[in-house]
C-alpha cells in the first residue's frame, strides 16, 4: 500500500522530482554502478525522469539543474549535454524496469475489492503511435509509413499499452514497428493476463480466435463486435432485452499469425453473449453498439453492466492523451532506437508516479481520482519540486510540504460536463508555409515567400 506522505529515504541526487517521488521509488542498489562518476546510475535517472516532465524536455535544462545542485557541494559540472547524454545511454534498462515494477506494485495495491468490476480487475487495452527523429538507425529499426516519400517523413513506433480501469496506471505495453500490427502486440501480452481478468478493447482486437484462446487462459473479453463478422452467428437463445447467446462458427480462413496444428485444435464453434446498446444524446443521432462476451452470465453480470463498462473504455483514450499530450511523448527526441526506447520507459514511469500521487491526493482529501485533473497536477509537481528538494528541510518541514502538495493537487478538479462533444480539429490554423515534400538537399527554398519552388 502507498505510505501517507513520509519519506522512507532521504534522496540527495541531481534533480528535483526526487523530493516528490523519492518517497514512493528509489533506484536498486545493485544497479548504482561501479565507477564513481558525477553522473551515476541514480542521480542519471532522476535527472532521467525530471527531464521528461519538464515542459521544455532538452538535455541542456537537465544539464543545468545537475550544476545547480552540484553547485551547493561544491562542484562543477560542464554545461555540455555530451556526458550527460552518454550517461542516459549507460542506464540500465532493468534498473528502470525494476523502479517501475516497485511502482506498478504500489498502484495495484490501491485496488480494494470493492472497487472492482463485479469482483474482476478488468484490462483496457488499446494502441496509438509515437514519432521520434528521422536517423538512419531509428529509420532501419521503426520505419516511416510507406506512402511518404524518403527523406520527408519520421520514424513511427506503434504501441500496445495494458491500463488498469481502477487506478487509470500503465500494467503493461508492448512495441514494434510500425509494420507490427497491434492486434500482433495484443498477443505478445497475453503472458501478463492473471485467471479471471477481464480484458476490455475495441474491436480491432475482437477475433474468434482470441476470444477462443483468452479463454483458455480464463480470461473473459469484453469487446465491441467486429464490423466483418455478420455472418457465422446463430442465436441460441434470448437472455433478455437486447441480449443474446449466440453460437459462433469457426472461420474457414486461418489467421497468420496461429500455427497450422494450433488451428486444427480450435473447435468449430464458440458460445458467446452478444449485447446490443443504444446510445441516445439529445441533440444527435441515435447509435447502436454491438458488444460481444465471453461472461455468459447474465444474472451474475447483467446487460446494464456491460452498457456502463464499454462506455468506461473511452477512459483509455484519454489516458493516451494523458501521456502523449499533456506528457508530450507524442514525439520522443532520442537518435537511437536502444535510447529511444529507453525513453519511452521512462515516460510511462513517470506517467504511473503522476497517477500515483493523483491517488494518494484523492484517498486523502475524499475526492475521485479521475476528476483531478492530470495535466493541473503535472504542473504542480514541477512547481513545488524544487522546494522539496532542499536538503536543509527537516523530516517534518518536508512531510508538511507534502500534505500541501497533495491538498493543492486534491483542489484541481475537472468539471463534469457530461456527453462533451470534443471533435478531432484545430481551430487555431497553422502558418501558410510549404511542406517538406522532398528530401532536404533537393529543397529549393524562395526567399520571402510562403510558396517553394522544387526542381
Amino acid at each position: 500500500m502507498m505510505g501517507r506522505g513520509r519519506l522512507r529515504h532521504r534522496v540527495e541526487t541531481m534533480d528535483d522530482v526526487a523530493g516528490v517521488f523519492g518517497r514512493w521509488v528509489r533506484w536498486p542498489g545493485k544497479y548504482k554502478g561501479d565507477r564513481d562518476r558525477l553522473y551515476t546510475h541514480e542521480r542519471t535517472f532522476w535527472a532521467f525522469l525530471g527531464q521528461v516532465l519538464s515542459p521544455n524536455g532538452s538535455c541542456q535544462e537537465a544539464v543545468a539543474k545537475c550544476a545547480v545542485h552540484l553547485a551547493r557541494k561544491g562542484k562543477g559540472v560542464s554545461p555540455d549535454s555530451g556526458a550527460y547524454c552518454r550517461a542516459r545511454a549507460r542506464l540500465p534498462q532493468e534498473g528502470i524496469q525494476a523502479v517501475s515494477a516497485d511502482a506498478l506494485r504500489q498502484l495495484d495495491g490501491c485496488e480494494t475489492r470493492k472497487m472492482l468490476w463485479y469482483g474482476r480487475r478488468v484490462n483496457v487495452v488499446d494502441g496509438s503511435s509515437i514519432s521520434m527523429p528521422d536517423t538512419p538507425e531509428n529509420q532501419n529499426k521503426y520505419p516511416q509509413p510507406h506512402g511518404q516519400k524518403p527523406g520527408c517523413g519520421f520514424p513511427v513506433m506503434r504501441l500496445v499499452a495494458v491500463f488498469s480501469l481502477v487506478t487509470g496506471a500503465i500494467r503493461n505495453w508492448e512495441k514494434g514497428a510500425l509494420s507490427v500490427s497491434e492486434r500482433a502486440l495484443f498477443h505478445a501480452l497475453w503472458d501478463f493476463f492473471e485467471p479471471g481478468e477481464v480484458v476490455l478493447a475495441d474491436r480491432g482486437f475482437s477475433s474468434y480466435a482470441d476470444f477462443y484462446l483468452l479463454a483458455r487462459r480464463r480470461v473473459d473479453c469484453v469487446m465491441r463486435l467486429h464490423a466483418r463478422r455478420t455472418v457465422g452467428v446463430t442465436i441460441l437463445k434470448k437472455l433478455g432485452p437486447r441480449d443474446y447467446l449466440v453460437l459462433w462458427h469457426k472461420p474457414q480462413c486461418r489467421p497468420k499469425w496461429i500455427p497450422p496444428e494450433q488451428w486444427l485444435m480450435v473447435p468449430n464453434t464458440l458460445r458467446v453473449r452478444h449485447i446490443i446498446v443504444h446510445v441516445t444524446l439529445p441533440g444527435f443521432r441515435a447509435h447502436t453498439l454491438q458488444i460481444a462476451t465471453t461472461l455468459l452470465d447474465h444474472r451474475t453480470f447483467p446487460t446494464r453492466a456491460f452498457e456502463e463498462l464499454y462506455r468506461r473504455r473511452w477512459l483509455a483514450e484519454l489516458f493516451l492523451r494523458d501521456i502523449k499530450i499533456s506528457m508530450r511523448m507524442d514525439v520522443l527526441r532520442c537518435k537511437t532506437p536502444d535510447r529511444v526506447e529507453k525513453e519511452l520507459a521512462v515516460h510511462i514511469l513517470a506517467y504511473n508516479l503522476i497517477r500515483l500521487t493523483i491517488w494518494q491526493a484523492a484517498c486523502e482529501h475524499a475526492v475521485q481520482p479521475f476528476e483531478i485533473s492530470f495535466k493541473s497536477t503535472v504542473t504542480t509537481i514541477i512547481q513545488w519540486a524544487p522546494m522539496l528538494a532542499d536538503l536543509r528541510l527537516s523530516n517534518k518541514n518536508r512531510n508538511d510540504l507534502l500534505r500541501q502538495l497533495l491538498l493543492f493537487i486534491a483542489r484541481a478538479i475537472v468539471p463534469l460536463r457530461p456527453n462533451r462533444v470534443e471533435p478531432r480539429a484545430r481551430k487555431r490554423r497553422p502558418k501558410e508555409y510549404a511542406l517538406l515534400n522532398k528530401p532536404r538537399h533537393l529543397f529549393k527554398d524562395t526567399p520571402h515567400r510562403n510558396r517553394c519552388q522544387n526542381p
